[in-house]
């Protein structure tokens, strides 16, 4: 990898040093992160709705089993072993100590991103939806010595004893409220968007790092360009994928969620895993070497926002506008690695 004619230090073109409106953007973005932490977290400790239920109803019989992952391992394996990896793998790139020690803050920044949304949306929309367990009746341990209709919210029972009713949590003899309130938990999984968010990450990280990594190709001839990378290296990527699948298989396999919830989940953490990896890392491209590298910082003059400026008006050899035949203007955008991206714009 390059680095490429922009030297690390430059970041606001003054040598040596990095301006504070440029480093306190960084910190607003972890600022943001912990904050959709403990926004998550508060979610996540509150009595969210809790849907009524029947007692007849078969899909929410099922026994009431420990959990095979728990949510310590899922948070030891999802997040601590991520960021384990990309800090130990950063810094063994052979690339100049300035650009290991950044590509390991894009790799936390995006995996920060992505564990945090998927905790917050995950925790949301359980409080808002409040769908029962699988094994919501072993944990209700519901009363039967009574009429059910003086449990009855709804449902054909009210009017003829012998159809089913519509239940609420007032029928529930059990002193575990804890265990009964994450019995309306259901969906979406958050063990499946956690470990999708964490995991799915992990492996796009991996890839691009040793997978994908091909040098450059210029010209047409696809026949000369690198060969594709050994198989194993896309293994070893895909490891912690099959991680996010076995942890994904055991909430099916606890009775803790239908296959919908965990679907619900895997997509929550997939959508997140990608928007955080995309976020600070370039686009894959045809004959990119870039791609999969940490974008590079951000400018002084654009630190909290993207600028629309006119021709001419970037500033640094980093950014460099050039207007071609078709009457566009091309502004090449340089990666961490000094690899190129070109984006296209209407001249004015």
């Amino acid at each position: 990898m390059r680095q490429g004619n922009r030297d690390f230090a430059l970041l606001s073109g003054e040598p040596g040093r990095a301006p504070k409106r440029l480093i306190f953007s960084y910190v607003l973005d972890w600022m943001l992160i912990i904050l959709l932490v403990i926004v998550g977290a508060i979610l996540y400790s509150i009595t969210g709705s809790e849907h009524v239920f029947s007692l007849d109803d078969p899909s929410i019989s099922y026994p009431l089993k420990d959990d095979t992952v728990s949510i310590v391992t899922v948070g030891i394996v999802c997040c601590a072993v991520p960021a384990l990896l990309i800090a130990v793998l950063s810094l063994l790139f052979p690339i100049p100590w300035r650009l290991r020690f950044w590509e390991w803050h894009a790799g936390w920044l995006g995996l920060g991103l992505s564990l945090a949304g998927a905790f917050f949306v995950t925790s949301g929309l359980k409080d808002v939806v409040g769908k029962p367990r699988p094994d919501l009746l072993a944990r209700c341990q519901p009363n039967l010595s009574l009429n059910l209709t003086a449990y009855a919210v709804s449902g054909l029972g009210v009017e003829r004893p012998e159809a089913p009713v519509m239940v609420t949590t007032r029928i529930c003899q059990t002193s575990d409220s804890k265990t009964l309130r994450d019995g309306f938990a259901a969906f979406p999984s958050g063990h499946s968007s956690f470990s999708w968010s964490g995991l799915l990450y992990l492996s796009l990280w991996l890839g691009a790092k040793f997978a994908r990594a091909v040098p450059a190709h210029h010209g047409n001839s696809y026949s000369q360009a690198a060969a594709a990378p050994p198989v194993y290296l896309l293994l070893l990527s895909a490891i912690p994928i099959g991680g996010a699948l076995y942890i994904c298989g055991t909430r099916y396999m606890d009775y803790m969620h239908a296959g919908w919830d965990i679907m619900g989940g895997s997509l929550i953490g997939i959508t997140f895993a990608i928007l955080g990896f995309r976020w600070y890392h370039a686009p894959a491209g045809q004959g990119d070497e870039g791609w999969g590298w940490a974008l590079g910082p951000r400018s002084a003059d654009h630190a909290f926002g993207v600028g629309l400026v006119a021709p001419g008006e970037f500033r640094g050899d980093d950014r460099r506008p050039v207007e071609n035949r078709e009457g566009f203007l091309d502004v090449e955008l340089n990666t961490i690695d000094g690899s190129q991206s070109v984006l296209r714009v209407a001249n004015p």
